[in-house]
């Protein structure tokens, strides 16, 4: 049976959105260049470095279903719907990484066919959709977009490992090249949400995906400043959040923490990395959320060198155990985790590593294998510092804070008094 929808990229976007499609009756098929993916999702199995969008037993659900994973792009040309949810990233420059994008639009434009609706999801700035790659889907195709086909931009607003709100039930902001190609991908995801918000246009759209990425970042930048400046004066920091988001306007909490991972990376105009950048007007407190969001790690490690020497230990030589290496609490995912550079920069001191993560089953830094260990409490017990860096919900922090010699606690898990906190 043909496919009504293609989703180009099965990551931690494309399939979220190929379950809700399937689920809602749309004959869907999902392509995706490595044939490893292709080969675990076929046989109803998590995909390699799975994030925890879903389970497997949802993908089983969604073959099922009649869900398809394919390599082939052929099937691309046999679809009313395309959908790009190709990863991005940043790159040294701090510009970010279309290729995966590219190749994404490359594969459909061979196979493009007139009336089709195009859409991309990926992370991107703004005027990527225009410039990037409608000129990359019409030179390919010979089509012209927004009068042979359409073309439109939806910020994904997916939340990893959040079972509370699913992609159905959450508003999805849509912008088209053409008014026509808003309202054809508004009948799109009208057939999946409850609610289709449209932008003015495709640039609006994306902007929507900056503003409420670098939102993010730009507060958790504050209350990681704050953790450190209430540290410095003897203040609780934790007590000054409880209190303060008692108030019912004009205040939204947010945790700080050892570092921000994640796929949604901050985006400054200043750093785009195709011809049309912006106008020499950065985004200066995404660049000093940034900055400031980059040097927790290291923060980190100077309260770890801190508590050691205070008990009369020297970070050279010292067990230290670290708990939590994905970036987000409850998934697998380890995209931008700081635990990669903390671990990294205790080893460089000479400390002797472990981990423990119930999501995480093997890790490696700087080339070499961390130690994992079977059973968090006894670790704890027997390591000279243990460093709680991600929440997980099956870790009991009381046991915890009562088994460990010494404990740094980065998420204000553990309750007051139990352990040292960031």
């Amino acid at each position: 049976m043909p496919a009504d929808l293609a989703v180009i990229g099965l990551g931690h976007l494309g399939l979220p959105l190929a379950q809700a499609a399937t689920a809602a009756r749309i004959a869907t098929v999902g392509y995706d260049p490595d044939p490893g993916v292709v080969a675990e999702l076929r046989a109803g199995r998590l995909p390699p470095g799975d994030d925890g969008a879903l389970t497997a037993a949802e993908i089983r659900r969604m073959v099922s279903a009649g869900f398809r994973a394919t390599t082939e792009d052929a099937e691309l040309g046999r679809v009313r719907t395309a959908v790009i949810c190709a990863p991005t990233r940043l790159g040294e420059d701090r510009t970010l990484d279309l290729a995966e994008v590219g190749d994404a639009a490359r594969a459909l434009a061979a196979r493009l066919r007139p009336r089709t609706t195009v859409i991309l999801e990926s992370h991107v700035a703004p005027g990527t959709t225009e410039d990037f790659v409608r000129p990359v889907l019409e030179a390919g195709s010979g089509l012209r977009a927004g009068r042979d086909f359409h073309l439109a931009y939806s910020p994904s607003r997916h939340d990893p490992g959040n079972r509370r709100h699913r992609l159905a039930g959450i508003p999805k902001v849509i912008g088209g090249l053409t008014p026509a190609c808003t309202e054809a991908a508004a009948a799109f995801y009208g057939r999946i949400c409850d609610k289709v918000v449209r932008a003015r246009g495709a640039r609006e759209a994306e902007a929507v995906n900056v503003l409420e990425t670098n939102y993010r970042h730009v507060n958790i930048a504050l209350a990681n400043e704050m953790a450190v400046y209430c540290h410095d004066i003897g203040v609780d920091l934790w007590d000054v959040l409880r209190c303060a988001e008692t108030k019912p306007f004009g205040f939204q909490a947010f945790r700080p923490g050892p570092g921000v991972g994640g796929h949604a990376v901050p985006i400054d105009p200043s750093y785009l990395c195709y011809e049309r950048r912006s106008q020499g007007y950065p985004l200066r407190m995404v660049e000093l959320a940034q900055e400031v969001n980059g040097r927790m790690p290291r923060y980190v490690i100077q309260r770890c060198a801190t508590l050691l020497n205070e008990h009369g230990k020297s970070a050279r030589g010292a067990r230290v155990l670290l708990l939590g290496v994905s970036y987000k609490a409850d998934v697998a995912d380890q995209e931008g985790s700081p635990a990669r550079e903390i671990a990294s920069r205790l080893m460089e001191l000479g400390a002797q590593l472990s981990y423990h993560d119930p999501h995480v089953h093997g890790w490696r830094v700087l080339g070499r294998p961390v130690p994992r260990a079977d059973c968090f409490y006894e670790a704890a017990a027997e390591a000279d510092l243990t460093v709680l860096l991600q929440h997980h919900r099956t870790y009991d922090l009381q046991g915890l804070a009562v088994k460990a010699q010494l404990l740094l606690d980065t998420r204000g898990a553990t309750p007051a008094g139990a352990a040292h906190r960031l």
